[in-house]
């Protein structure tokens, strides 16, 4: 008889592949309230607090942060105007050449990381436009937008365009068939695209590398300081916060999604 309950083989496998996954992780968490300055001095001499006011005090962090969350809110909205401008001219329409312009926006992310990096910047060359803020917005949205269309297209999926035609024939106009019927079954899924964009855009380092010039953004500020190892505690408190800030969306975004087969209109049962 088949049992449901998971053998202590498979748990032990499981737990050890999750423990090898995020012990590097713990080990920066931990070394980040490390009294001492030594890079890897263990067992930890203590706990302090220290090393968060010495991060937050220097300048080059703050401008760092202030960057990175700049880049990454502008590359998210233009990521959500364009794929969900994109998913739903693409999502119950056929035409000629469909299947092309569906891979040409999924491209960007299935790419290597530096492929996509080197495309751009010899793009930008080529028209004369000098690698800054703009550029890293760029580059960014261009591999964002696939999150967010992914994210709404599969909504749109899922939605009833039975709906939308109920509305038109109730006598709504399109703005108000929008705003009452396509917005709020789309909002958890736009939401939940923005949020994994903005954590994708936070923390990406390939593509900015190519893209940056002369700006540097929080995870290029922390290669840099892999040259530092008397700033390793900073480092280690800074890293941290790049992935709390990258972690709360993803985790938000992933309990905006779960439920989504019980979407109004959907096919769920």
């Amino acid at each position: 008889m088949h049992s449901e309950r998971a053998s202590w083989g498979l748990k032990l496998a499981a737990w050890g592949g999750l423990v090898f996954l995020h012990f590097p992780i713990l080990i920066i968490f931990i070394y980040a309230f490390n009294t001492e300055q030594s890079a890897f001095s263990f067992p930890p001499q203590g706990f302090t607090l220290h090393w968060f006011s010495v991060a937050f005090s220097r300048v080059d962090v703050l401008d760092s942060i202030k960057l990175s969350l700049q880049i990454a809110c502008l590359a998210t909205l233009i990521a959500m105007v364009l794929g969900t401008l994109a998913a739903a001219a693409l999502y119950r329409r056929d035409f000629f050449g469909k299947e092309g312009v569906s891979l040409m926006l999924i491209l960007p992310i299935a790419l290597p990381g530096i492929v996509t990096g080197l495309a751009l910047l010899t793009a930008f060359k080529a028209l004369g436009i000098e690698p800054g803020i703009f550029t890293i917005v760029i580059g960014h949205a261009t591999f964002c937008v696939v999150i967010v269309y992914n994210n709404v297209i599969a909504r749109f999926r899922r939605t009833s365009h039975s709906l939308i035609e109920a509305s038109m024939d109730l006598g709504a106009d399109g703005w108000q068939t929008f705003r009452y019927i396509i917005l709020p079954n789309l909002s958890s899924a736009l939401l939940a695209g923005g949020m994994l964009a903005f954590a994708l855009s936070f923390d990406e380092i390939i593509v900015t590398t190519f893209t940056a010039g002369h700006e540097r953004t929080l995870p290029l500020w922390l290669l840099n300081q892999l040259s530092r190892p008397r700033d390793v505690p900073v480092t280690n408190v800074v890293a941290m916060l790049v992935m709390l800030v990258t972690m709360l969306p993803i985790l938000g975004a992933y309990y905006l999604t779960k439920g989504g087969e019980s979407v109004a209109g959907s096919g769920g049962k």
